[in-house]
């Protein structure tokens, strides 16, 4: 084992564990086209043929066929999920925005009393879109009413007497304005508090249906534990009669003392999971320890000769480095991402502890095949093995200890190195992580 010093560690692309779904649904916003494009239809050809307006109809009824076109190609490749994603969304209410302009032109701008439409999109923007993107169509809104208030193609009337005037043009373009401003601003901050309401019971039932599951764990660990002690208490009293009559020199007798060594390891985790842990005085020595030295300490029962773990310090200098807790969650959390990462790797593993004022970080680098892109979406879930080719492994392991350091307040981020190999990256909040075992242990 290595100890070196170097620059703080590099940040690492937190992967998500699932990939989130658009803001949209793809069929409802098709269908409020559609509804939009077969309204526009329906009122040309009322205001033509109904009250002998003279309109530009073959230049109207191409723009209202375009979009009808375009919402024809677009249901012809819907995408995958049925949601479009941020992106997506904002183009289409941008066409919006332009077409409805553009039928404004040609109908009287201002004075066309469809005008008031010029809200729908910004609407709906307010209501599922960023606030970026809301001010941003709010100011395309305002800049075409404002460029319909002054250029557009005249509105016909068959009576005089209703021939509009310049001041009801100026009083509608302030309305439309003031209404593009309230209403956008109003729907996003009602809708973003709904967002944030909903956003955080997704948390929190993720949360509980995590814990849930790490209790019906704990409940088969128990179970295990009482099912297995009587068999594997006679594998332990069998090795112990192979090792007594085995001579010394027999080319067995290395095998037998390393079958003994691993039923008394069993015998000692089968005892560990049938009892509950035990409160520890904090002012026990090395209750508390020094980030390394945990991570050493959590990394010792899984070295093995033919790989070589090497552990480096990246603080950043002249900051203190982070004195935690010696608790049994971050050791097993840890201990378990080391486990992995010296199970897979070729000939060595790398564990990088990083600190600055703010954050602690430990990174787990090995030279193995690396995660399987498959795994990667799905990573940390139960029965989900880390690895292509686990060896049988139900992959619970991960789960495990990513729900032991989360009790802790750390992210975990999972990703492939480009020379090759594994990249396991845990963070914290340096407040969080060095705050007393009773205060950690509730996070």
């Amino acid at each position: 084992m290595t100890t070196a010093r170097a620059e703080p560690v590099s940040p690492t692309r937190a992967l998500p564990r699932t990939v989130p779904s658009g803001p949209v649904r793809f069929r409802t916003l098709m269908l409020i086209r559609w509804i939009g494009v077969i309204g526009q239809a329906v009122a040309l050809f009322v205001v033509h043929v109904g009250f002998g307006l003279e309109l530009p109809m073959l230049l109207a009824l191409g723009i209202v066929g375009v979009s009808a076109l375009l919402n024809l190609v677009l249901q012809l490749s819907p995408p995958t999920g049925g949601r479009i994603d941020h992106r997506q969304a904002t183009l289409f209410l941008t066409y919006d925005l332009l077409q409805l302009a553009a039928l404004l032109f040609l109908t009287g701008g201002l004075y066309n009393p469809f005008a008031v439409l010029i809200l729908a999109p910004v609407t709906i923007s307010a209501t599922v879109l960023s606030r970026t993107t809301t001010i941003a169509l709010s100011a395309l809104a305002i800049f075409l009413v404002s460029v319909m208030a002054f250029w557009h193609l005249p509105l016909p009337s068959p009576f005089v007497w209703l021939e509009p005037s310049r001041m009801a043009a100026l009083g509608l373009w302030m309305a439309l304005v003031c209404a593009i401003v309230f209403v956008a601003s109003y729907t996003f901050a009602v809708a973003e508090e709904a967002r944030r309401m909903s956003d955080a019971l997704s948390a929190t039932q993720m949360a509980l249906a995590r814990e849930q599951r790490v209790s019906a764990l704990g409940g088969l660990a128990a179970a295990a534990a009482h099912e297995l002690g009587s068999p594997l208490s006679t594998i332990a009293v069998a090795a112990k009669e192979l090792a007594r009559d085995v001579p010394a020199d027999s080319p067995y007798a290395d095998d037998v003392r390393l079958l003994v060594s691993q039923s008394q390891r069993c015998s000692e985790i089968l005892a560990q999971l049938s009892h509950l842990p035990e409160e520890v005085d904090p002012a026990t020595p090395f209750e508390r320890l020094p980030l390394s030295a945990l991570v050493e300490l959590a990394a010792l029962p899984y070295e093995k000769d033919e790989v070589e773990v090497d552990f480096e310090q990246k603080g950043e200098a002249g900051v203190p480095e982070p004195v935690v807790p010696r608790t049994p969650e971050l050791l097993h959390g840890l201990g378990t991402l080391i486990q992995n990462a010296v199970q897979f790797a070729r000939s060595r593993v790398v564990v990088e502890s990083g600190w600055d004022g703010d954050e602690a970080r430990i990174a787990i680098l090995d030279d193995g095949p690396g995660f399987s892109p498959m795994v990667l979406a799905e990573l940390g879930e139960p029965y989900v093995s880390s690895r292509s080719g686990g060896g049988g492994h139900m992959g619970l392991g991960v789960f495990i200890a990513l729900s032991l350091l989360d009790r802790g307040g750390a992210a975990v981020a999972f990703d492939n190195r480009p020379e090759g190999g594994a990249r396991v990256v845990v963070r914290w909040d340096r407040a969080i992580l060095e705050a007393p075992r009773s205060t950690l242990g509730e996070r």
